[in-house]
């Protein structure tokens, strides 16, 4: 296939007819093999070695073995997906999804605190209300391994190349993500991405005004507005909020280290430990809010950004944690403050600081917009009396 007749051929999830030649060749990824080991028998690898790797490889046949498209891959992914939540979450629950349109495809723009658990959690909810699930942005600087890229491009991601240098390269992987979100839900297809690139680790879930560009750049030369192609996108902002972050005291050393010397550099694989720490490390209450799909006169990347942020603060739905947090950061007390003095009890004041912010800063976030909201809301009623 060209690259005339696919031009999203290098950043685009697999097709059907992709999928039994990839996942044959995984199943013979001796690096994921070894991987796979060490994960899920980490004494017996460490005893056996390599020798354990046709025991896993003949599992993997054995699993996979009826796969020959996207939707049979996500059907295991899902199974999988079910088990992990039972373990790591207490309670699931989602809202919203009834105002969504069967066959109709949206752009979910999200807050971003997990690296997989996010977008994973949007597209489970779809599939439970038997709508399409989402095809997913993830940056190239999380698929450094092959194997890698591979499992996620199977799982509808597609690549967003964050690692491209000059000005020329860097405007056409803008172009080409433009692009392939414009035919993406202009033919039917769902679309995951975050508000911002990179997890909001502070808590404070704020849209990049430089996504809300990237998305019109494709039609600047079309003629057509902003305001009414941002309308086309259909774009639903959903708010997804987790009692317990299994990474937050990770997020928490990593700002602190920012404020102090103003640089924190990344250990080798901790994207990939963020990732597994995310899925298997224990959740609480999780809620994700499917906001209303916006409409109205958007005119600058701007206005959309603000509407996002509004809709994404205003649904959050504030735990217990968010709640105890505030009213430690106020001096106050409350019947969950124990909790997380218990979970902190570890790291330093200056690093408690922060984990404590980015539990209460969704409180703040709510009481801005809900406020803001109010004051339009009485300058409208005066307009009109």
């Amino acid at each position: 296939m060209t690259d005339n007749i696919d031009p999203f051929h290098d950043i685009r999830p697999y097709n059907d007819e992709e999928v039994r030649p990839v996942i044959d060749a995984l199943v013979i990824n001796k690096e994921l093999l070894d991987v796979l080991g060490r994960f899920k028998f980490p004494r017996i690898k460490a005893l056996t070695g390599i020798a354990l790797n046709p025991v896993i490889q003949w599992a993997l046949k054995r699993e996979f073995k009826e796969v020959t498209d996207v939707a049979s891959w996500q059907k295991i992914i899902s199974k999988y997906m079910g088990k992990m939540l039972k373990r790591t979450v207490s309670e699931l629950t989602y809202s919203g999804l009834d105002k969504l349109q069967p066959g109709k495809g949206y752009l979910f723009i999200s807050n971003h605190r997990d690296i997989t658990m996010d977008p994973a959690l949007v597209s489970y909810g779809l599939d439970l209300q038997g709508l399409e699930t989402a095809r997913i942005a993830i940056g190239d600087n999380l698929l450094q391994k092959p194997y890698v890229s591979d499992i996620m491009r199977l799982n509808k991601s597609f690549v967003v190349k964050r690692s491209a240098t000059g000005v020329r390269e860097k405007m056409k992987a803008y172009m080409d993500l433009s692009s392939y979100i414009d035919h993406s839900v202009h033919t039917g297809h769902n679309i995951w991405i975050a508000q911002r690139e990179g997890r909001a680790k502070d808590g404070v879930d704020a849209t990049d005004v430089a996504v809300m560009k990237m998305l019109y750049m494709s039609k600047k030369k079309s003629g057509q507005s902003y305001a009414d192609y941002i309308n086309s996108l259909h774009i639903v902002p959903v708010s997804i909020a987790y009692e317990f972050d299994p990474c937050d005291k990770a997020k928490a050393c990593e700002l602190a280290a920012l404020a102090n010397s103003g640089e924190y550099v990344k250990a080798k694989y901790e994207d990939m430990n963020s990732i597994v720490k995310g899925i298997v490390g224990k959740k609480g209450k999780v809620h994700v809010a499917f906001g209303e799909p916006l409409e109205g006169q958007f005119n600058t990347p701007e206005e959309i950004a603000t509407a996002i942020d509004s809709s994404i603060a205003i649904n959050y739905q504030l735990q217990a944690t968010n709640m105890a947090a505030q009213a430690i950061c106020d001096e106050q007390s409350h019947p969950s403050q124990k909790i997380l003095e218990q979970r902190f009890a570890d790291l330093s004041a200056t690093e408690r600081d922060h984990a404590l912010a980015m539990y209460a800063n969704p409180v703040l976030r709510q009481q801005q917009f809900n406020s803001t909201s109010a004051g339009q809301l009485a300058g409208q009623r005066v307009d009109q009396g």
